[in-house]
């Protein structure tokens, strides 16, 4: 896919791993899990699970919803839940079939059931209008959570996502145009072997991040997911557009993207981006952060922790 090479050769296609998730299929053992728990000092029977998430709650105070994005493990939020745990009651979520979650569901729909599951989260659990930040395909879940159920949701961040990702291949791309790329990549999720997989991931993280403990950390966490549950998961996000429903939002929205000018996306063009993407907006703040790929929880901590204490207070 030329076309596609071409947006992620410029980091412009950070975001939801498609860089290198589109090239190759995915296998590996679920080992990221029982890794996660160990670290986070929580055993699997102290989780919330519906079969669509498993949630991780820690602190007291304020809600706070962290969901991370396509194939990655609830960890790429943990230093930003531990510092928000001393203030806010934290929600770390982890969507099924990714980074060891177990997937029981076969070829069945991954991105609504998960952004439905976590309104019932929200529902049973008597949160109270919680924030909600999410990353990548995270932050998808977030906006369509807050078009869908407005009335659950206090704000939302999106970090470095868009509301319809396959607008990276042009700007004339529909989901109809899309859908032939979204079978591709879900077929070869599903038919690659774990090597090529493997050696592509370890190829494009270095685009995707900037830190070696991350590119390490986000190739194992692909490693680990279900096959099928990221063929299905790529091809719903590419054939996802929330941009018709971004003018009737009643939800204050952060959106806040990377830009980096050595070999990541240039200010100018992230920019473009994403004021065109997120144009509509009634509540809507757009923050840069430069010096920074895809993962900016890696690549500028301390910048999206400064954001996120703005959102929170604002």
């Amino acid at each position: 896919m030329p076309i596609m090479r071409r947006f992620a050769g410029r980091a412009t296609l950070r975001a939801l791993f498609i860089a290198s998730a589109l090239t190759l299929a995915v296998g590996g053992a679920a080992l990221i899990a029982g890794r996660a728990e160990a670290q986070s000092g929580v055993a699997s029977d102290a989780l919330f699970r519906d079969g669509r998430i498993s949630v991780e709650v820690s602190g007291q105070g304020p809600d706070v919803i962290l969901i991370p994005g396509y194939g990655s493990s609830r960890e790429v939020w943990r230093p930003l839940a531990q510092r928000l745990s001393a203030t806010h009651r934290v929600h770390l979520v982890q969507l099924a079939g990714f980074a060891g979650e177990p997937w029981t569901h076969g070829d069945g729909a991954l991105l609504t059931p998960a952004v439905e599951a976590v309104a019932g989260y929200i529902e049973t659990r008597g949160l109270r209008k919680p924030a909600v930040i999410g990353h990548s395909m995270g932050g998808l879940s977030a906006l369509l959570l807050a078009q869908t159920r407005p009335d659950l949701v206090g704000r939302i961040m999106s970090v470095d996502s868009l509301p319809f990702f396959s607008a990276l291949f042009g700007p004339t791309a529909t989901v109809e145009s899309a859908r032939p790329f979204a079978a591709q990549a879900a077929s070869q999720m599903l038919t690659g072997d774990d090597a090529g997989l493997r050696a592509a991931q370890i190829a494009g993280a270095p685009g995707l991040s900037k830190d070696p403990a991350m590119q390490t950390a986000m190739v194992a966490w692909v490693m680990a997911s279900d096959r099928q549950a990221l063929a299905t998961g790529i091809a719903e996000v590419m054939t996802t557009d929330a941009r018709p429903g971004l003018s009737t939002m009643k939800v204050p929205v952060w959106a806040v993207y990377a830009a980096d000018a050595d070999g990541g996306a240039p200010a100018a063009m992230a920019d473009a981006m994403w004021s065109q993407q997120w144009a509509g907006v009634p509540d809507l703040r757009l923050e840069r952060v430069d010096g920074s790929r895809h993962f900016i929880m890696a690549d500028q901590p301390d910048v999206l922790f400064a954001l996120v204490d703005r959102f929170l207070e604002d």
